[in-house]
């Protein structure tokens, strides 16, 4: 098992381990308990992972001693929401949950984003750990201690900024993870290697069947590469003041594509068609060579990632939703845009011309 370490501000307390293995589950309740940070802990998951690895690890957790109980809600990004945040919390006080007492997010970046939010807000804050179960959530929304929960007028639009106490990755998960949720997480991936780390994406170049075989060696490797940029740009600008902004590269489009499906479409596919509205907008301000824009919308289809939106899909709408993007400022959307592979930025805003000529472009 390998493990990297997240450190924030020289602040011992708020400083926490990721840890990277294939089948971690006995050695996760063992520092849990070396940690010492609860008396009581509750997992909680949703209705799909409570079949695939709930029991599991609940068993598993309780015979290295820790007194523990399960709370789940339906899967799927419609309970990210305040009625969903306020049973699980109403169930909490229920079964006698306290300040003493600590959560565990068992799943993807649902679940992850709630159990989050929860444990910031119940009591005033409780501590939690990130058990991430899908590609995604091991190498994105699991690190870094952004919370949330959506409302009817955008994604994530309430949440805090709450770091967890420990990040256990267990690559086992992926064996039972559809080819869908695969797929949304090499999103994500990909977006490492186009703005941090070009030895990454020509790995990605390179390794395409390999990675689509879910090799575990190879992704223990594209993992970890991930986690370390990710913790690395975490550590510097831990509450998305400054270069924590260029996380958002291929988001805002994304984000707004995402909503506008009525969540019909995965945050990964979201992401995916924004990267490439992202990296062609960067080329029409002439911002980035074309080649780089090939490269990269290249890689994207050989992943097997969208680079089209549906044509269902409204482009008055698409513009409504980045009109109340959390990332706006004053009328500005702030986008981060490509100079080239590995050097994004956040530019002052794109003109509203532009934006809808790229979807337009885009829904082909």
């Amino acid at each position: 098992m390998n493990k990297t370490k997240v450190n924030l501000d020289k602040k011992i307390s708020a400083s926490y381990e990721i840890f990277i293995g294939e089948d971690i589950l006995d050695r996760i309740g063992m520092i849990i308990t070396k940690n010492n940070c609860a008396s009581r802990y509750v997992i909680i998951t949703d209705s799909n992972v409570a079949i695939l690895h709930g029991e599991r690890l609940l068993t598993t957790l309780k015979e290295t001693g820790l007194k523990i109980d399960m709370i789940e809600f339906p899967a799927g990004e419609a309970s990210k929401n305040i009625d969903t945040t306020l049973d699980i919390i109403k169930k909490l006080i229920d079964i006698g949950i306290d300040r003493r007492s600590a959560l565990i997010a068992l799943g993807g970046g649902v679940v992850g984003d709630i159990v989050g939010f929860v444990a910031s807000t119940y009591m005033r804050g409780i501590p939690y750990y990130q058990i991430p179960t899908t590609l995604l959530a091991q190498v994105d929304s699991s690190i870094g201690g952004k919370t949330a929960i959506d409302l009817p007028e955008g994604k994530n639009l309430m949440g805090t900024f709450y770091q967890p106490k420990g990040v256990f990755i267990d690559l086992s998960f992926l064996k039972t993870l559809p080819s869908r949720e695969f797929n949304s997480g090499m999103a994500e991936i990909v977006k490492y290697g186009i703005i941090d780390d070009t030895e990454l994406f020509d790995l990605l170049e390179s390794k395409t069947k390999a990675i689509k075989d879910k090799d575990i060696t190879l992704l223990s490797t594209i993992i970890g590469k991930s986690c370390r940029i990710k913790k690395g740009i975490i550590e510097i600008d831990e509450k998305e003041t400054g270069l924590r902004r260029i996380l958002n590269f291929g988001h805002t489009i994304g984000h707004a594509i995402e909503a506008e499906s009525d969540y019909s479409i995965s945050h990964g596919d979201a992401v995916s068609i924004g990267m490439v509205a992202a990296t062609r907008i960067s080329q029409k301000l002439k911002y980035l060579p074309s080649e780089d824009r090939k490269r990269i919308e290249h890689l994207i289809k050989a992943t097997g990632l969208p680079c089209r939106i549906p044509i269902s899909i409204s482009t008055e709408g698409i513009l409504a939703r980045l009109k109340v993007d959390k990332k706006k400022e004053d009328d500005a959307n702030k986008f981060v845009l490509l100079k080239k592979l590995g050097m994004p930025f956040v530019n002052g805003g794109v003109p509203e011309e532009i934006a809808r000529e790229t979807i337009e472009e885009l829904k082909g």
